[in-house]
């Protein structure tokens, strides 16, 4: 057997390997002449069996070489040290790796979230579009339009209630949480809904109204019959049928918010219509009831919730009389909520904890990535700012995202630039440290900003609403300067209308205007609209406009698209620059990046130079990259003479090197501070 091995390596060795500097082991070589002249031959086995070992011992290493070749030179240093070298570089490029990899992951920004990347868009969906023809707008209206929001760059959809409702105050009245109202569709046309706007990359935003139901709601109507389970479901106390005031807390609509039950024998509250009465959440039954409504619409697959008239959830359990705000005025005559300063029948000790609460819910469905659910709440504090404040999350509790911001609605009030600054510099100074801002310039409860102040502000305020910080929200109609209507007593729908014709909301909710056709491509039926139709709708529609390079629309879509992909816009440092009687004007920027953005906006009612020539951070002449009046986009300015008539706003790209901020602190926010590293287009943290 030994013989034969060594037979088949000599073999091998000599017809795979030719190796012309080694003749030893050849018949014709040295070796061979010198084994002719030994005198004793060795035995053949033997002298095979050296020759083969010579040769292992002289070859050199090829591809393809067995195994015993490959070991022997593989030892030797100049190969093992080459292997060893390339090891251990392949070990120090790998940890390089992970740790450019772990510090790149541990200086990065947070990305924003879905609900900071793109405004909110408020659809009232009795007004956006009708598919059936019965003149009052739907969910499949909504599903035909969604073509819209990608038009318009918008990624969240906030659609007011379209629950089960008798409709008293237009879907604010739940009868059934997890119903959809036939006026509106079915079940599955929500799904359907939803699905094409995941499917779009869209998110829906739904009403939750925690505060009251309907007074038709099962649980209503189990509670005035003393059920034991739905028995304290609502605030009830006793009071007399001749006179049903147990104190002097009047509605949000007018008038005591205090109603007689015949079939309980009590009066029960209600802080908005009397079909609205109040849930009692000091019941945890009821707490328990409303989480479970959430988790509801979260299994269906809603992107979060608007949390209404959340300071109004808890009433103080005593039951005081409010204290006047002219405590000479008559207690007969106190009918308004405007009479009484409201310190027990809102924000109330407990309040937030009922939010965070619903939070916390809400979070259990944020764990699947990609999959973020938002919540936002509702609260006018008017002049008590710090109340909205303390809606934000903190470091230790989460709450909502953000609250409204609605002081902008009352840029009308005083149109001026000190004005505009004024209102923007109340939620900026009084918002915590880190927090993402929010603005609002209009909705179904307020008019329409083209009608308050005016169409020639239409363009400006929406400039204004597109670059500041933070999330914008945009009322239905908004983005091509829709106006109210005029309407008679008779057509009035509105329940607050009803009480008091001045104060009816119907002026701002009436129809989407598609087009020039029939009904403003609102509904297609003849049926009139459930609101009258605005009669400029032949020329101020959304089709006129998507063939006007010039108009509302193409600017708010301009505007909102230049947004969304520049960062000193969507995430960079928010400066004051200068205000005065006529305008305002601010800075948005990003550290590491060249480019920024100069804002000059005229709010008042004349025309008006602006000098920045004391500010060196700026070039001396300044382009124009937009104007709200088209004439002037592309024009160049010196920085000391920047001219702006009334309603115009300016977007001026510039670049430079020196930033804005680290000069003018005082003056400058940002929620969370990160800087661009251009040479490799990343971001960090700095």
């Amino acid at each position: 057997m030994s013989l034969g091995k060594s037979s088949g390596a000599s073999v091998e060795m000599g017809e795979c390997t030719r190796n012309p500097s080694y003749r030893e082991a050849d018949s014709d070589g040295p070796a061979a002449a010198a084994a002719a002249g030994r005198s004793s031959p060795e035995p053949a086995a033997k002298r095979l069996s050296s020759d083969a070992g010579q040769e292992y011992l002289q070859i050199q290493p090829y591809a393809g070489m067995p195994k015993e070749v490959l070991l022997r030179y593989s030892s030797q240093a100049r190969y093992r040290v080459t292997r060893e070298v390339l090891f251990w570089l392949t070990v120090a490029c790998t940890l390089a790796l992970v740790g450019i990899t772990i510090a790149v992951i541990a200086l990065s920004p947070g990305c924003l979230g879905w609900w900071q990347g793109s405004p909110v868009y408020q659809v009232y969906p009795r007004s956006f579009k009708d598919s059936d023809g019965d003149g009052i707008g739907d969910l499949r209206g909504i599903r035909q339009q969604l073509d819209h929001f990608l038009y318009l760059n918008i990624k969240s959809v906030w659609i007011s209630p379209f629950y089960r409702s008798p409709m008293k105050d237009f879907g604010y009245d739940v009868e059934d949480f997890r119903e959809i109202d036939p006026i509106f569709g079915t079940m599955h046309d929500f799904e359907e809904l939803l699905a094409d706007m995941h499917n779009k990359g869209l998110k829906l935003i739904m009403d939750f109204i925690p505060n009251h139901t309907s007074d038709r709601h099962r649980w209503f109507n189990l509670s005035r019959t003393r059920d034991p389970y739905y028995e304290n479901f609502y605030v009830w106390t006793n009071c007399n049928a001749t006179h049903p005031k147990p104190n002097n807390w009047v509605s949000i609509f007018g008038n005591s918010s205090w109603t007689y039950d015949e079939v309980r024998g009590q009066c029960y509250l209600h802080q908005f219509l009397k079909e609205q009465p109040d849930l009692n959440f000091r019941n945890p039954d009821v707490m328990k009831e409303m989480i479970d409504i959430v988790k509801f619409w979260l299994d269906k697959g809603v992107d979060g919730f608007r949390m209404d008239a959340v300071k109004h959830i808890l009433e103080a359990e005593h039951l005081r009389d409010e204290p006047q705000v002219d405590p000479n005025k008559p207690p007969e005559l106190v009918t308004t909520e405007w009479d009484l300063h409201s310190d027990y029948t809102t924000s109330q000790v407990g309040l937030h904890d009922l939010l965070r609460t619903f939070r916390a819910e809400i979070d259990n469905y944020s764990r699947e990535p990609g999959r973020y659910r938002f919540m936002v709440t509702e609260s006018y504090d008017y002049d008590e700012v710090w109340k909205t404040m303390m809606y934000y999350s903190t470091s230790l509790v989460r709450e909502s995202d953000f609250p409204f911001n609605f002081y902008l609605l009352d840029l009308p009030h005083n149109k001026s630039g000190l004005w505009a600054k004024e209102l923007v510099n109340l939620w900026m100074s009084n918002m915590p440290k880190g927090k993402w801002p929010n603005w609002v310039v209009g909705n179904h409860d307020r008019p329409r900003i083209s009608t308050s102040a005016g169409p020639d502000k239409v363009r400006v305020i929406n400039m204004l609403l597109l670059t500041l910080p933070g999330t914008a929200t945009t009322y239905y109609g908004e983005e091509i300067g829709m106006q109210n209507i005029n309407i008679t007593d008779s057509q009035i729908q509105d329940p607050a209308g009803k009480y008091n014709s001045s104060l009816s909301r119907d002026p701002e909710r009436s129809p989407m205007q598609w087009n020039d056709d029939v009904n403003a491509g609102f509904s297609s039926g003849a049926n009139s609209t459930w609101l009258p139709v605005h009669p400029n709708y032949r020329t101020l529609n959304v089709e006129a406009q998507m063939q006007d390079d010039t108009s509302v629309l193409a600017q708010y879509r301009f505007l909102n698209r230049l947004r969304s992909s520049e960062l000193p816009l969507n995430r960079g440092w928010f400066c004051y620059v200068h205000a005065d009687a006529q305008v305002f004007s601010y800075l948005r920027e990003f550290d590491g990046l060249q480019r920024a953005y100069l804002m000059v906006m005229n709010f008042g009612e004349k025309s008006a130079v602006t000098d920045l020539s004391s500010f060196p951070e700026f070039p001396e002449r300044l382009k124009v990259l937009i104007s709200t009046s088209h004439q002037n986009s592309g024009r160049e300015f010196p920085k000391s003479q920047i001219l702006t008539e009334p309603g115009e706003g300016l977007m001026i790209r510039y670049s430079t090197d020196t930033r804005f901020n680290p000069n003018h602190q005082g003056e400058c926010y940002i929620s969370e501070k990160a800087c661009y590293l251009e040479f490799i287009d990343i971001l960090y943290k700095c």
